[in-house]
């Protein structure tokens, strides 16, 4: 089976390799060149496809109609998409006589879009998933291949997340690939109504309100720490405090009467109070000062009553 990928990321790499132990032949690979300034913490496609002799285009446009006509002349008979960031045009889905499909880090028709393992952690929730799905113009909207669900622990990150999604994308691909060769690969229609559709997250979205209760900011922190941007709010003095780790405690005493957002000291604890809870800092940074432990504490001693923003 001759097919064309557009591939980037973990993500990118767990399905390249699906469709090699499925002895799919790969004519090209498309993906993206690492933006300047960005944090690559993930493997390259472009290495991977070098590796194997399998040529990669880094195109800016994919939709272009030069690259449409260059994957014509590849003769595929699918298109594989594997976390591309681009939407990929019409011209180029109808290519292939035996469909295009992707692959989405969600269970759909919920999270469609953009960062879903992001967002899934903001909104609190338990359980996550890989779909493979025909590729149609509305972005995440084709008939379902099939799915594979991956719970999500109460310490999750966004990175341990994507993990588990990777792992579970080649688990995916691995029981679906075969059948999709012989024509036998079920074609499950969505029903987009009953699902939910989110856009791409910015670091500014990362900003805490303090008047949260302390599980939804844990949920924030959780969903973009490291690699991600991260959470953060404003000193006293108009510095960013990066809030890099920090759990929700419901206790406080008195202190309850605190108004959200007020830095308290507790057994050599800093916790900041929120709307109900208080979040116990674990991990800070402020400009250039990344904070742990025994760090924290000095930095906050005299600020106990400070109110953060």
């Amino acid at each position: 089976m001759r097919v064309v990928v557009l591939a980037y990321h973990n993500m990118g790499i767990a399905g390249l390799h699906a469709l090699e132990r499925a002895g799919y032949e790969m004519a090209c690979i498309f993906s993206h060149e690492d933006e300047p300034g960005e944090n690559c913490w993930f493997g390259s496609v472009r290495q991977w496809g070098k590796e194997r002799g399998i040529p990669v285009e880094c195109p800016e446009e994919i939709r272009r109609a030069e690259w449409a006509e260059k994957i014509v002349n590849f003769h595929p008979e699918m298109i594989f998409s594997f976390y591309y960031r681009h939407m990929i045009p019409e011209q180029i889905l109808r290519i292939p006589p035996k469909g295009a499909y992707n692959l989405h880090g969600s269970l759909l028709p919920a999270y469609r879009g953009r960062c879903p393992v992001n967002w899934v952690l903001v909104h609190g929730e338990e359980r996550t998933g890989v779909t493979l799905h025909h590729m149609v113009k509305m972005a995440d909207a084709g008939d379902i291949v099939g799915q594979r669900v991956v719970p999500i622990a109460k310490d999750d990150t966004a990175f341990t997340l994507y993990g588990k999604l990777c792992d579970a994308s080649g688990m995916l691909l691995d029981e679906f690939l075969p059948l999709m060769k012989i024509g036998c690969a079920p074609r499950i229609p969505q029903d987009i109504s009953l699902g939910s559709y989110f856009g791409g997250r910015r670091p500014e979205d990362g900003r805490i309100d303090w008047c949260w209760p302390a599980a939804r900011i844990y949920d924030l922190i959780r969903a973009v720490t490291d690699p991600y941007p991260g959470a953060f709010c404003s000193l006293a003095d108009g510095s960013k405090l990066m809030i890099w780790w920090g759990t929700p405690d419901q206790g406080g005493g008195g202190a309850k009467t605190k108004p959200p957002g007020c830095v308290e000291i507790e057994r050599s604890l800093v916790f900041i109070r929120t709307g109900r809870g208080r979040i116990r800092l674990l991990d800070v940074q402020v400009r250039d000062e990344r904070m742990t432990g025994e760090g924290i504490i000095r930095y906050f001693t005299d600020k106990e009553g400070m109110m953060l923003s």
